[in-house]
């Protein structure tokens, strides 16, 4: 009975040719500088906001650092938040949230 694996030589042969594949089809994306501008002021507020954060204590602080770094680390991907969002995000880690009213 013949089997249809690839031998580790071919597998690894079809992995190359589909990497080079891709490399080709690739879109580049470029950015005006006004995107570039906007990008570069969010980055320096975003770091700015991480190091002013660091020594704040509170529940909300770790959650809301984490997201910060996640913005940094997703920058270029094509969805980013709009500036009110992206506001909210800086101020997350300086505001304690509301505290909840006990139920009686």
């Amino acid at each position: 009975m013949p089997s249809n694996r690839l031998t580790p030589l071919q597998e690894s042969e079809a992995r190359r040719i589909a990497a080079e594949e891709a490399r080709k089809n690739k879109v580049v994306r470029t950015f005006s500088d006004e995107e570039k501008a906007l990008r570069k002021d969010r980055v320096a507020k975003a770091k700015d906001a991480l190091s002013r954060s660091a020594g704040i204590k509170g529940d909300h602080v770790p959650p809301a650092r984490a997201a910060l770094k996640n913005f940094l680390r997703q920058l270029n991907e094509p969805k980013q938040p709009d500036d009110s969002r992206f506001e909210a995000l800086i101020e997350a880690p300086f505001k304690a949230p509301p505290k909840k009213k006990p139920m009686r």
